[in-house]
This record gives structure tokens, sequence and C-alpha cells, in this order.
């Protein structure tokens, strides 16, 4: 897993442009890769990989389970009186161990294209947009640390620290 500070993490990611079956490959192993993190959700930079892409098995608000992959992502969020925040924890597979209070819009949809090239749409609530929001951040650079305030995120360090003998370099393993 990469973290936090390895330069690929912090910049945009190139844009997806071949759908191939090396495309495909990368989407099978960030998929095993999240599964045995635990995760909900996995960008490409996040094991080391220049693409604008993510992949997610992720409850919404209801419980219902929405599976996908998702090639150069753009996110569309409620605005003015449709925009309500969901203040509740975060964490990230690639800062492990730690979470805090993030507030994100409670509702999103991201579109881009499939392994295959073809459109694709996803929306949601509840853990769903908290996923799609933080996932389409990392294709852009940003990691979600970078939306704290620098009281929680000197938390947010503490806690890692923490916990970090229980990740080590290999991990997930």
């Amino acid at each position: 897993m990469t973290r936090w500070g390895a330069p690929v993490m912090h910049r945009p990611q190139a844009l997806v442009t071949s759908y191939d079956e090396e495309l495909t490959a990368l989407a099978a192993d960030m998929v095993a890769t999240m599964y045995a993190a635990d995760g909900v959700g996995l960008a490409a930079c996040q094991i080391g990989e220049d693409v604008a892409m993510f992949v997610f098995d992720c409850p919404d608000e209801s419980g219902q389970r929405t599976v996908g992959v998702v090639c150069n992502p753009v996110l569309s969020l409620p605005e003015g009186r449709d925009r309500v925040l969901d203040e509740d924890d975060e964490g990230c597979l690639s800062f492990p161990g730690a979470f805090v209070e993030l507030a994100r819009p409670d509702t999103a949809t991201v579109t881009g294209t499939g392994l295959d090239g073809s459109p694709v749409t996803f929306s949601g609530d509840g853990l769903l947009a908290r996923c799609l929001q933080h996932e389409t951040d990392h294709t852009l650079g940003t990691v979600f640390g970078d939306r704290l305030p620098t009281k929680l995120r000197k938390r947010l360090q503490k806690q890692h620290d923490k916990v970090a003998d229980d990740y080590p370099e290999t991990w997930p393993a």
C-alpha cells in the first residue's frame, strides 16, 4: 500500500486513454488489495500507479452495496439548499489505523468510464457518497488529510503513529 507522502499520492493522476487487458489486470489487483485491507474503496495511486481510476464496494445509507470501477472520474456534488453536510469519521488505507471526523456533502455522483471505455455513473448517500468523494480526491492528488484543519490533522497523525507497527510497509499481505 502506497502511503501518504509518496509523490504519486499528491499529484493529479494520468487520465486513462487505453482500455486494455493491462487496465483490467490493474483493476483486479486493486480489488484484491482493497478486500485484503478491509477497505470500501481504493484508487490506483494507493498501489503506486499513476492512473486516474478507482474501485469500490461500498454500502449506502440504507446498507445497499454498490460495486464498481471508475476511470477518469468527475464528481458532482449538491449545491445551495440541496447541500447537506454529513459529519462522520473518515480514514484512508494509505494512512491506516486512524480516523477523524470530516464533513462532506451527504450525496454525491461520479461519472467516468468503465474498464471497456463505456460511460458509467454512480450516485449515493451515506458512506457511498463519502467513498465516491474520497476516491475521486485521490485521482486529483488530494488525500483527505489535506481537507482537515491543523488540530484534526495532528490528532489523525497521533492515532496513526500509535498503531503504525500494526501496518508494516508490507501491509496488507
